[in-house]
């Protein structure tokens, strides 16, 4: 990376702007915790089938995929994806509702560093998942006979793993490359959080390299992942049309519309942000596009997957408490 000559002064902190820069929004700060509330008690339901299995009765250590007293691959996976809904709403909300109210707030550079780190680990591990989702039921569908054997609690738990270990690789990758930068003195982030692309607008270097590296993460990170999804489901949808029975269709396409619906909303607004050149990001698109997966996909998903999907509702309605006394305990 070539950095530009002549002095420079580091900067030991960055001040985000926020929103809305220089003027505090009290009902703004109050809009975004509701939707950080609504993020965590939509998806705490679907967590719950990750801990508890979606039959009742079933202690968290009589779990098990596929058994009676455990959850399905699907809500296992499902449960996983809840998780780091949670997360990455808490790792930019309460900020976010902070510098509404101020108007805007400092971060440390170790601080933005942590942020990035946090978000992109996220970022990289719902990507997997998704793909891991678009997976099982491309088994379920195309090899219904084989679906025990190849999503097996082993292979449900790899899946994971490897989801969340490359979501960490990409973000310790991307937060030490950006971080590296001068900045010149430049401090005000026009942005609620430290996003890559607006805090490589204060850098005073040449950032090409790094843009590079960038497209290289979201190959890995966005394109590989959404190949497998879109590969899954056009199987899937061969599948389906040389269904012969319309009612078996229907059901097919119930069981994948929510999951297709949630994939359609992350991946895109991803892309938007971190697939396009940096002379073509301004502040105002980025805040909005990143306020929507960070904010809104979070409120959204479980209300997708609840409402869309019926074995989900069904298994949530269990675990609430609505199946028969006497279930069994494994």
């Amino acid at each position: 990376m070539a950095w530009a000559a002549g002095n420079w002064t580091p900067v030991p902190h960055f001040v985000l702007l926020g929103l809305s820069p220089g003027s505090p929004s009290p009902a703004g700060a109050a809009a975004v915790l509701l939707a950080l509330l609504a993020a965590l008690a939509g998806n705490a339901p679907l967590l719950l089938l990750l801990l508890l299995g979606a039959d009742c009765g079933c202690a968290p250590t009589h779990f098990r995929l596929g058994g009676d007293c455990g959850c399905a691959p699907m809500h296992f996976l499902l449960g996983w994806l809840a998780l780091a809904d949670m997360a990455l709403a808490c790792t930019v909300a309460p900020r976010m509702a902070a510098d509404l109210l101020r108007g805007g707030g400092a971060v440390s550079l170790a601080g933005c560093g942590l942020q990035i780190l946090s978000f992109l680990t996220l970022l990289g591990d719902e990507c997997f998942l998704l793909a891991a989702m678009a997976y099982d039921r491309y088994v379920a569908v195309c090899r219904p006979l084989r679906y025990a054997a190849v999503m097996s609690r082993r292979a449900c738990w790899r899946l994971v793993a490897a989801a969340w270990l490359f979501g960490l690789a990409d973000g310790l990758a991307q937060a030490a490359s950006a971080l590296r930068f001068p900045f010149c003195g430049a401090r005000d982030i026009d942005h609620f959080f430290c996003e890559v692309p607006a805090v490589l607008r204060l850098a005073c270097a040449d950032t090409a390299l790094y843009e590079t590296l960038i497209y290289v993460c979201c190959v890995l990170m966005l394109l590989l992942p959404f190949a497998a999804v879109a590969a899954s489901y056009l199987r899937i949808l061969a599948a389906v049309l040389r269904m012969r029975s319309a009612r078996g269709r229907r059901k097919a396409f119930a069981t994948c519309s929510s999951h297709l619906a949630v994939v359609s909303l992350f991946y895109g607004a991803a892309m938007v942000t971190y697939m396009r050149p940096q002379a073509y990001h301004s502040a105002r698109q980025d805040k909005v596009v990143s306020a929507f997966y960070t904010l809104v996909t979070p409120v959204l998903n479980p209300l997708i997957y609840s409402l869309r999907n019926k074995e989900v509702a069904g298994a949530l309605r269990k675990l609430l408490g609505r199946c028969p006394r006497g279930g069994a305990l494994g």
